[in-house]
């Protein structure tokens, strides 16, 4: 308490940057020369850093809540001081003595030493009584389940640090008499039970918060006040240092062209006038010209936009770095920057069960698994992916809004689709996307995506005919030319623009086609896996013609025809909006619609209790999370909270009302939401009560309540029957010849899980196989394609093993582990020449698969053109593979 003390935080910023947050912690018997040496080592801290920290004022009793985020669950501070003139306090360990603290704070808790007297309790606050052998947490009556909930931590805190964990917990509601065993004991430790008093109103008052807003520029030493209408950007002069106070904070802002004793002689100037206007509790701020902090840029009536500036000074911090590691301390962490991931994971496994619905009016319409991944920009559709998760089945359950969809078609998904979810009881994820803003989710579910002109729709049709429109919508013997993008075989899609020369652009592949020709374009700045690409993409749209490859810059006259004559055209990838660092936010919607935000800094599973509703923004997407303790209509207005969160703009990232809304409930978390904590702990959801309750329930035995709730299925919110639900579940496996592209499974593999599949042949006395997911984290896609596979064949019992050929069992296996039996034979196989199965053949063989043609050749012929194994061929990289077949005409 004697002391002042200096805090650097560093954040490493997903951009490859830092962050770098300086506090400056004033004990309550700290002097005003020690303070004002703190505020001006800050200032020289930061310059070596580079100028560019956020610097913060902390007072005992008055820290901000991003300095008590990194020391959680709170701060104590220890009475005297180090190598000062104030006399240590020396305390006898040998006796304990007996102390009472109040503690406040929902999300953050200040903790307070307060005199240990009866007098002292209210109604209002929550105290602790720490006793020798006892420690008693006291919740006034009107405190709240969240206030009671952190101070719970507290508890368990002052247990481990001056206890060592050996003393008794018990909780005492304000209001129960000598009835309850342990309020009694508590009252006794008073000498008996009194009524409390109210709380006092000049007991934390703190500062005005109505105080008028003041302007004041450093100029040599005094401060002098600047009067506006408005309080704008442009009276900051990036050579002056000012004082802007807003009563209960104020900010030092500092020019980028002041020098290093400008901004000592601002902080000494700051710190002065507190101390002679008795507000020596206040928050202050200090920031930097082009890094102000969002709370700061708040203030003013406007702010422009600036570009993010990276910050990194590598001298400074090997200066800061030197300096720590003069003293024995681990800088690894300072001088690392975060690395900078090109392209983005999807967090969900790619092998889940899709349905499409196309909205109707206020209906749906089921789309086949043939027709669902052909989506049209004037429709809106509804999708649920069912899916294997960590530990039991997930649920995404999602709209999708074309760029040319109607606002009534847009408002009846959304309600469908919410509907969807209740019936899930929230069990499921929901996604509200827009076309152009989809997260890589949507892509991997699909893989394989077609998206075009017009609608089909009765909204879209009855629109456009209103409207007097002429109906563009796509035609297959029409003309069409396609933009293909993705990142492989499990995302890729082809997005139809308009088909005109200015459309092309050299990053991308394009397919153009009319009624009688099909054309590729090849851009100069292509890779190899834009190409594998356009030819999977060419089976989706005009798998019936022959294509024409076109390279850029040597096309036909017969191209340019098409598209209407040479353009200019772009050169320049379009680029995604990436996903920034999160942030997390605690929202209350009040009775008059209004929406209440405030951060959570340092943020952990933790923060999210069970009775409120977060945001977490993400900048590209943004999750709102709701706890079990949420009531039933908050629920439903998870979507709402999240619009009204995106038209506050709170982070001012001028965020697009387009943006992807993921509604979260607690307990159903997906991998894509739970990877922004540092850990996750599934368990943690799966307890009775408030979160007080749990916490107290862990704090006091140990043990968690758990709920007695089964692993979660598939919801049934479709109403569909048995079989046709087991039909759709094929979808990935179809080996019907309208349907080329399949998703990674052999024909052989797909007969071999048809059999059990098909609810007339299965035996419904025994269960059906346990298939567990293809891309476990612990081993790569073809080791985990391979032990799945291994444990479907083995895990077929009786009947239904004896049901299936043994040749198709043989094969399926041989084909989808890349045929690893060096001792294989063709018989069985489906075997065609060479000269039937390339694809320049005169008399092609019927209903192959056209993605793996190679696996039709016998063991010789295979082994003669390829001149290796099987078995070596697939242990080749995939585009070594194509490569060879590309040579053969087998691609």
């Amino acid at each position: 308490m004697g002391d002042s003390y200096i805090i650097l935080k560093t954040t490493a910023l997903r951009n490859g940057s830092f962050r770098h947050d300086l506090h400056y912690w004033l004990g309550k018997d700290t002097s005003q020369d020690e303070a004002g040496t703190a505020a001006i080592l800050t200032v020289e801290l930061d310059a070596a850093l580079g100028g560019r920290a956020v610097q913060y004022r902390e007072v005992q009793g008055n820290e901000t809540e991003k300095l008590l985020s990194y020391f959680r669950p709170c701060i104590m501070p220890q009475p005297g001081g180090v190598a000062t003139g104030f006399n240590h306090v020396e305390v006898n360990e040998q006796e304990h003595v007996t102390r009472l603290y109040v503690c406040r704070g929902k999300h953050v808790v200040h903790v307070k030493e307060v005199p240990f007297a009866r007098s002292t309790l209210n109604h209002d606050d929550i105290f602790i009584l720490d006793t020798k052998s006892k420690i008693f947490q006291f919740n006034g009556s009107n405190s709240c389940i969240q206030e009671r909930a952190k101070a719970l931590e507290v508890v368990q805190y002052i247990k481990d640090t001056f206890h060592e964990g050996k003393c008794d917990i018990a909780a005492v509601e304000d209001g129960r008499l000598m009835a309850d065993a342990e309020a009694g004991e508590f009252w006794a430790t008073f000498g008996g039970f009194a009524p409390l008093p109210r709380k006092t109103s000049s007991e934390e008052t703190g500062q005005d918060m109505d105080a008028a807003v003041k302007l004041l520029c450093f100029n040599q030493g005094t401060l002098e006040p600047i009067g506006f209408e408005s309080l704008v950007h442009e009276l900051l002069e990036p050579n002056k240092c000012y004082l802007l106070d807003c009563g209960a904070e104020m900010y030092v802002w500092m020019g980028r062209g002041t020098s290093l004793q400008q901004r000592k002689g601002a902080s000494e100037a700051a710190e002065k006038m507190l101390f002679d206007s008795s507000r020596t509790k206040s928050h202050v701020m200090k920031v930097i010209e082009g890094y102000e902090t969002i709370m700061f840029k708040s203030k003013f009536s406007e702010w422009p936009a600036t570009p993010d500036l990276k910050l990194s000074s590598e001298d400074g911090r090997g200066k800061v770095a030197a300096l720590l590691k003069s003293q024995g301390l681990d800088v690894k962490g300072l001088m690392k920057s975060a690395p900078v991931k090109e392209e983005p994971e999807s967090y969900i496994d790619c092998t889940g069960h899709l349905q499409v619905w196309r909205v109707n009016g206020n209906k749906k319409t089921l789309l086949s698994s043939t027709e669902q991944s052909k989506i049209y920009t004037g429709d809106c559709y509804i999708f649920q992916y069912t899916y294997t998760g960590e530990d039991k089945e997930e649920c995404l359950i999602g709209t999708w809004f074309g760029k040319k969809s109607i606002e009534e078609e847009r408002a009846s998904a959304i309600s469908q689709a919410s509907k969807m979810v209740q019936a899930a009881k929230f069990q499921a994820t929901m996604a509200r996307l827009y076309e152009g803003k989809e997260p890589i989710q949507f892509f991997v579910m699909f893989q394989s995506l077609q998206v075009f002109k017009g609608g089909l729709s009765s909204g879209y049709k009855s629109f456009i005919a209103e409207s007097g429109l002429d109906d563009d919508s796509y035609s297959e013997a029409g003309l069409a030319l396609f933009q293909i993008q993705g990142s492989g075989s499990e995302n890729m899609q082809a997005i139809q623009v308009d088909a005109v020369a200015s459309s092309l652009n050299s990053s991308y592949c394009y397919i153009l086609h009319d009624g009688n020709s099909v054309f590729t374009w090849i851009g100069n700045n292509t890779t190899s896996v834009d190409h594998d690409l356009v030819e999977r993409q060419l089976d989706a749209i005009k798998s019936e013609l022959p294509s024409r490859s076109q390279k850029e810059g040597r096309e036909t006259d017969k191209f340019w025809e098409l598209l209407g004559g040479k353009s200019k055209y772009s050169n320049k990838k379009i680029e995604r909006e990436q996903e920034s660092d999160p942030h997390l936010f605690s929202c209350i919607l009040s009775k008059d619609g209004n929406l209440k935000v405030k951060e959570i800094h340092h943020f952990t599973q933790d923060d999210l209790v069970a009775e409120d509703v977060f945001v977490l923004d993400c900048r590209s997407y943004l999750f709102v999370w709701f706890g079990q303790e949420v009531d039933a209509k908050v629920k439903t207005q998870a979507m709402d909270i999240g619009e009204k969160f995106i038209a506050s703009d709170f982070l001012m990232e001028n965020l697009s009302r387009e943006t992807t809304i993921f509604t979260v409930s607690e307990g159903s978390e997906p991998s894509f939401f739970t990877r922004f904590f540092t850990s996750w702990d599934p368990a943690k959801s799966l307890m009775h009560g408030s979160s007080y309750q749990r916490r107290l329930a862990i704090l006091k035995g140990g043990a968690r309540p758990l709920l007695d709730k089964p692993k979660r299925r598939t919801p049934a919110v479709s109403g569909r029957t048995l079989a046709q639900d087991k039909s759709q579940r094929s979808r990935s496996m179809s080996t019907s010849p309208e349907c080329h592209r399949l998703r990674g499974r052999s024909p052989a593999f797909a007969a071999l899980t048809s059999t059990f599949e098909k609810p007339s042949t299965r035996n419904l006395s025994t269960p059906p196989p346990a298939i567990k997911k293809l891309f476990p984290k612990s081993t790569g896609p073809e080791t985990s394609k391979q032990t799945a596979i291994s444990e479907l064949t083995s895990s077929l019992e009786g009947p239904l093993r004896s049901a299936i050929p043994k040749h198709l069992r043989d094969k399926a296996i041989q084909e989808d582990t890349g045929g690893e039996d060096e001792a294989e034979d063709d018989e069985g196989r489906t075997i065609y020449p060479y000269e039937r199965v390339k694809t320049t053949s005169d008399d092609p063989a019927p209903d192959i698969d056209i993605t793996k043609r190679e696996i039709y050749l016998s063991t010789a012929e295979f082994r003669e053109k390829f001149s290796m194994a099987r078995a070596a061929f697939y242990r080749l990289p995939k585009w070594k593979q194509n490569k060879l077949k590309t040579a053969l005409q087998l691609f």
